[in-house]
């Protein structure tokens, strides 16, 4: 008799314990959701360097991940690509690298300090900004070498800064600006203060300045077409989280914020 109430016993706490951990998605050990069709995503928080000309789209992409993502967090730290290369060599906590050109993720993983691939998300070329109106009459890139024209552009070592001394040996045009800039958003808002009459920034930019300068087209711009590689650094301690948000920025869903923002596809 006494074997029998055992056993009864034993099989109501069985099915009390299953209908707990069926009702509440989780069992009292934390453990994962054993509800069908739960999400598997990580969860965590996760650092994104990421090249300027990338702060507006990824802003938005961040947003849109975690919104998706419950208990996913998503930090960025936008500059010039060749700066957060730097910050990373140096040992900066960065999850996930998003460079504005292939020469700088090259930095990376020559040095071993990305693992995986570095898969390419978008495509860029540049535009002449100039102050609404065009009140300069900038027509094409020569233009840019009129006397007395306030004219910057990026440094040498900033992916866009390497476009243009690409487009300037295409064109057969030699610049003199006044400044060379660290990252492109710092050429473009020169323009939009008025510090500057014209500059070389992306086509993203001049379409996310809502009207604050004007694009011109040139050329020899095809000459440079940028292309955007992601992926994960080394040593990350949410490369799980880290992956997942990088084939987000390459899903349909990463791909029309960022077409709608004007880059081209990879």
């Amino acid at each position: 008799m006494r074997r029998t109430s055992a056993i009864v016993t034993a099989v109501v706490a069985a099915a009390l314990l299953s209908g707990c951990r069926t009702q509440g998605g989780t069992d009292n050990s934390g453990g994962a959701s054993t509800t069908p069709g739960a999400s598997a995503t990580p969860t965590g928080a996760i650092t994104v360097f990421a090249a300027a000309s990338l702060q507006q789209t990824f802003t938005t992409l961040g947003k849109d991940y975690e919104a998706s993502h419950p208990g996913a967090t998503v930090i960025f730290s936008f500059a010039g690509s060749s700066d957060l290369v730097s910050q990373i060599q140096n040992g900066a906590p960065a999850d996930v690298f998003a460079s504005a050109d292939e020469a700088n993720m090259t930095k990376l993983t020559d040095a071993g300090l990305i693992t995986g691939g570095t898969p390419a998300f978008a495509t860029n070329t540049l535009q002449i900004a100039v102050a609404p109106g065009n009140p300069k009459g900038i027509l094409d890139l020569r233009d840019l070498t009129a006397p007395g024209l306030q004219v910057v552009t990026c440094a040498a070592p900033v992916p866009c800064g390497a476009a243009t001394q690409t487009v300037e040996q295409a064109s057969g045009v030699t610049l003199q600006p006044v400044s060379e800039e660290q990252s492109v958003t710092d050429v473009l808002g020169k323009v939009e203060s008025g510090q500057a009459d014209a500059g070389l920034v992306y086509v993203t930019d001049v379409t996310g300045a809502d009207g604050k300068v004007d694009g011109v087209d040139f050329d020899a711009a095809a000459k440079a077409v940028n292309t955007y590689p992601i992926g994960v650094v080394t040593g990350s301690e949410h490369a799980a989280l880290a992956a997942s948000f990088s084939a987000y920025v390459r899903s349909s869903a990463g791909e029309q914020v960022l077409r709608g923002a004007g880059f081209g596809k990879p």
